[in-house]
C-alpha cells in the first residue's frame, strides 16, 4: 500500500555520510631551500538521527627535503588525526561537543586552515598562539548563535581540554593541553561584517591567559575578502592582515581575469617572556603577495612570494602548487 503524504508534509531527505576534503601539491622554496609538500585531507561526517553528528578530519602529508650532496627529495608519510568528534545538536542556538575538536582561538585554526579554502598557502606566524602545537583540544565544547536583533547575530563558543600526552606510534602526536577558554563574535549580515575576541587561560606550567581577536570584512559592492587577527600571550604575540580581491570587475580579458585572485599579507611577531618551541624565536615581520587562478569550483593553482626581515636574518619565502577540493556522499538518501 502506498501511503499518501498531506500536501503540506514535505519529503524530508534521509541523511548519509558524506566524504569531504582535499588535496595537494604544494612546492616550498623557503631561504633557498626547496621542499615538496604532497597532502589529502579528507573529512568524514556521519549523521545519526536528526540530532547527533559524528566528524573527523585525518591528514596524510608527506615533507620532501633535499640530502645534502643529492639532487633526490626524501621524506616520510605523516598522518595526524586532526579532529574526530561527537556532536549533539541541543537546539537551533546550541551545539554541544565532546572527543578532540579544533580549539576555537581565533579564526584562522578552525576556518581557513585547509589548504584548498586558504588564500595563501604559508602559515601565519601567529598561528600556534592558543592552538598549541597539534591545534587541537581533547575535553568538551559548547557552542551557537543567537539572532540579537534583526541586524545582528551573536556566535559564541566556550570549550575546556584536558591534558594528554598520548602519543601513538604510526601518527603525529595526539597531545593537548589543560586549559579552558571562550570566544564570541558579532555578525552583521547586511554589512558581510564579523568583529570578535577569544580569551583563553592555561591550566599548567605558567597558568597564563591568552587574548586574541579577529575581523573579516566582505563589502556588497566589491569581491574582496577583508580578514585579520591580533593574538597576545605570554609566549608571543602579533598579527596577520589578508586582503584577497577576485578581478571579476576588470573590464578586459573577462573570462580569465574573473578566474584570478590577489592576495597579500602583512604580519608581525614580538617574542614573549617565556620561550616556545612551535613559535618564532626572535622578532619577525613578514610581507606576502599571491595570485592564485580557478579552473573550475574546487581546482586552482596557487603562487606566492614573501620576503621575511628579523634578527635572524632576511630571507624569500616562494610558494607555488595545485590544490583540489572534493566531496561525494556514502550511500543514497531517499526520504524519510
Amino acid at each position: 500500500m502506498r501511503i499518501l503524504r498531506a500536501q503540506d508534509e514535505p519529503d524530508i531527505p534521509k541523511p548519509v555520510p558524506v566524504i569531504i576534503g582535499g588535496s595537494g601539491f604544494i612546492t616550498t622554496v623557503e631561504g633557498g631551500q626547496p621542499q615538496l609538500n604532497p597532502l589529502i585531507a579528507p573529512v568524514l561526517l556521519v549523521p545519526i538521527g536528526d540530532k547527533w553528528l559524528i566528524e573527523s578530519r585525518v591528514t596524510f602529508e608527506a615533507n620532501l627535503v633535499q640530502l645534502p650532496g643529492s639532487s633526490d627529495f626524501h621524506g616520510q608519510v605523516l598522518k595526524s588525526i586532526d579532529y574526530a568528534q561527537l556532536d549533539y545538536i541541543a537546539n537551533p542556538y546550541m551545539t554541544v561537543t565532546v572527543g578532540r575538536f579544533l580549539t576555537p582561538f581565533g579564526i584562522f585554526n578552525e576556518r581557513l586552515y585547509p589548504i584548498w579554502i586558504r588564500n595563501l598557502q604559508t602559515d601565519p606566524l601567529i598561528l600556534p598562539i592558543g592552538v598549541g602545537p597539534s591545534q587541537a583540544s581533547t575535553g568538551a565544547m559548547v557552542r551557537g548563535g543567537i539572532k540579537a536583533t534583526s541586524k545582528v547575530n551573536i556566535n559564541y563558543t566556550a570549550y575546556f581540554s584536558a591534558l594528554s600526552t598520548y602519543q601513538p606510534s604510526n601518527v603525529t602526536a595526539l597531545d593537548s593541553d589543560r586549559l579552558a577558554g571562550i570566544r564570541a563574535g558579532i555578525f552583521i549580515p547586511d554589512q558581510r561584517l564579523e568583529i570578535g575576541g577569544s580569551f583563553q587561560h592555561l591550566l599548567q606550567d605558567e597558568r597564563s591567559n591568552l587574548f586574541g581577536f579577529h575581523g573579516g570584512w566582505q563589502p556588497q559592492a566589491l569581491p574582496l575578502e577583508l580578514r585579520g587577527e591580533y593574538m597576545r600571550s605570554a609566549r608571543g604575540s602579533g598579527y596577520w592582515i589578508e586582503p584577497a580581491y577576485r578581478l571579476t570587475q576588470v573590464p578586459f580579458w573577462q573570462y580569465a581575469m574573473r578566474r584570478t585572485q590577489l592576495v597579500a599579507r602583512l604580519q608581525q611577531y614580538w617574542v614573549g617572556a617565556i620561550p616556545s618551541d612551535v613559535l618564532p624565536s626572535v622578532n619577525t615581520r613578514e610581507f606576502e603577495f599571491g595570485v592564485n587562478y580557478y579552473f573550475r569550483d574546487g581546482l586552482r593553482a596557487v603562487s606566492s612570494y614573501g620576503r621575511q626581515f628579523s634578527d635572524a636574518g632576511n630571507m624569500n619565502v616562494w610558494t607555488i602548487g595545485l590544490t583540489y577540493r572534493f566531496a561525494f556522499p556514502l550511500g543514497h538518501g531517499g526520504v524519510n
